[in-house]
């Protein structure tokens, strides 16, 4: 009994021992396994970081219509970039004014309507049209007189007098403004009181109401420009450029013009003689078709001038080249049949819809199409091409 007394607590130590032991061996291989995924995670986020690649199914791929082409040499003509303004085609354009002091009674058009020729612009009213009617239809009646009686009855100095005072007369109040068939109208009516003075502008061509110059009710002088009316099918872009640019550059060469709609083609139809003494630069105007009005007068826009020279270069579809966040171009790359991934690239120059680019090697499999779809993967996943 003395023996086991004496046994007993060097059991209890021994236990407790063993026990300590196995707690520390767990939690240091639990510690271990903790630190071992960590790391797994942390060096798979890296390896993702690095690569950044864009992973899409054929079905994916197929609904962001994505489309990849292999990077080859291309013939594209030799451009020259100058700014231009565009304004209206002058010799599609006819201003519309009065030629005597009137009154403006009414306006029958607003800015920016479409007109036909003919259609009434604007009611006009004056002292000197009044004088004008009044004249003409006492001249009319005259001559009708002495047509009826007869060469036989009147002398024929009588008969020329009456017939040549009714042409004055009608020639004066056309010249005022009134028309051939305004005064034809009037004639018929034989009513002396529509000699008041009011008279009609009409519209001497198609075309849009570009500007105009008064309100109802005031008084315009002869030369006031009241209305500006245009065909805006065909405008003018002028374009400034250095005597060095205009190398090559002649009368119909092609010229592609960049506007915020898209792009127009027009070509050269003038070149200026005269050197602008501010700038040092010489005018030269383009013709570009306008069919949607996509061109308006008093827009800034890139023209790109074709000197026929052609270069063959290695390029892409301008739809493959976009900006990244930090501003540079970049375009994607096919890495595998469903990974891609941003790589930035030096654009070097822009012409006829293809982009010539530096940076990656011919044959390089490039998206062409479904860019910013891949773009914007590239976004939300916030990899950065720098490793900012």
């Amino acid at each position: 009994m003395k023996t086991h007394f004496y046994l007993l607590p060097l059991a209890l130590f021994l236990l407790s021992v063993v026990t300590v032991a196995h707690s520390e061996d767990e939690h240091g291989h639990e510690d271990h396994k903790q630190e071992r995924h960590n790391e797994k995670e942390s060096g798979d986020a890296h390896d993702e970081h690095e690569e950044g690649v864009i992973a899409l199914t054929p079905v994916q791929q197929q609904t962001a219509g994505i489309v990849v082409e292999s990077l080859r040499e291309r013939q594209l003509a030799s451009e020259t970039r100058a700014p231009g303004e565009v304004k209206l085609n002058a010799y599609n354009t006819t201003k519309v004014t009065t030629r005597i002091s009137a009154q403006v009674v009414k306006r029958h058009v607003t800015l920016g309507e479409h007109v036909k020729t003919g259609q009434p612009l604007v009611t006009l009213s004056g002292v000197d049209m009044a004088e004008a009617q009044g004249a003409l239809m006492v001249a009319d009646r005259e001559w009708h007189r002495v047509k009826n009686l007869g060469a036989k009855v009147t002398s024929d100095r009588r008969y020329t007098e009456a017939r040549v005072a009714r042409q004055l007369a009608y020639a004066k109040a056309n010249a005022y403004g009134m028309t051939s068939q305004g005064i034809e109208t009037f004639l018929k009516s034989g009513d002396a009181r529509k000699a008041n003075g009011e008279f009609q502008l009409l519209a001497p061509r198609d075309g849009t109401v570009a500007q105009e110059d008064f309100i109802e009710g005031v008084v315009v002088e002869p030369g006031h420009v009241l209305f500006t009316i245009t065909d805006e099918t065909s405008l003018w872009v002028e374009a400034r450029m250095t005597p060095r640019q205009l190398t090559g550059i002649h009368q119909n060469t092609v010229a592609r013009v960049k506007t915020t709609a898209g792009w127009l083609t027009g070509s050269v139809s003038q070149l200026f003689h005269t050197l602008d003494e501010s700038t040092r630069t010489i005018a030269v105007r383009i013709t570009v078709p306008n069919p949607d009005d996509r061109l308006h007068p008093g827009e800034f826009v890139d023209v790109y001038f074709q000197n026929g020279q052609q270069d063959a270069v290695l390029a892409v579809p301008e739809t493959a080249v976009v900006r990244s966040t930090d501003g540079d171009w970049q375009v994607f790359i096919a890495e595998h049949d469903n990974e891609f991934r941003a790589v930035e690239v030096k654009v070097l120059q822009s012409n006829s819809g293809f982009t010539r680019i530096e940076g990656i090697k011919p044959g390089t499999r490039v998206v062409t199409q479904g860019v910013f779809f891949l773009q914007s993967e590239l976004a939300k996943s916030g990899f950065d091409i720098h490793n900012h």
